[in-house]
């Protein structure tokens, strides 16, 4: 039996991903057998059908890429064009964007999407690089007010309006 050692985990480190893809797997198919049963005459397999494949599949993708490891497979690392895979993480724009993420989702509730979702795209725009000032919210409050309307009026999907909610709602 081989002994559990950092080098021989190092070596397989995409067990770690399969045992994530099984538990996922297993919590999906576990809260789907515990939901409350809604089928209907129009639905005989109610609404837990598709969760359960769901996580079937995840748990058999996931003993298929054990398998697979544990038997001498591995991802290779990818190449990537022009990037220096050795260079460190760009810690500042991550930062800000995880900010900019956080800051959007305390937003929402107060300002409304079409507000915030203009900050969430200037500021990733921000933090990716661009200077822009009279473009990028421009272009930031266009592609909120067309996320808004899409979502909202077309998929029925209720995303709060905010302050804005009187002037097109």
């Amino acid at each position: 039996m081989t002994v559990l050692t950092k080098d021989w985990l190092r070596e397989r480190s995409e067990l770690g991903v399969s045992v994530l893809l099984g538990l996922v797997g297993l919590v999906v198919v576990v809260d789907s057998l515990l939901g409350s049963e809604a089928s209907t005459s129009s639905d005989p397999l109610g609404p837990h059908a598709l969760p359960l494949l769901v996580g079937a599949l995840l748990v058999v993708l996931a003993v298929l890429l054990a398998r697979d490891v544990l038997s001498g497979g591995h991802g290779e690392a990818e190449g990537g064009e022009d990037v220096d895979l050795t260079a460190p993480a760009d810690k500042r724009t991550v930062l800000l964007l995880a900010g900019v993420l956080v800051a959007t989702a305390a937003l929402i509730p107060i300002l409304g999407w079409p507000l915030a979702g203009m900050g969430l795209f200037w500021g990733a725009t921000y933090a990716l690089g661009s200077r822009s000032v009279p473009r990028d919210p421009l272009i930031a409050a266009g592609v909120s007010l067309v996320t808004w309307i899409v979502f909202d009026a077309l998929l029925g999907v209720d995303l709060p309006g905010g302050p804005l909610m009187g002037v097109f709602g």
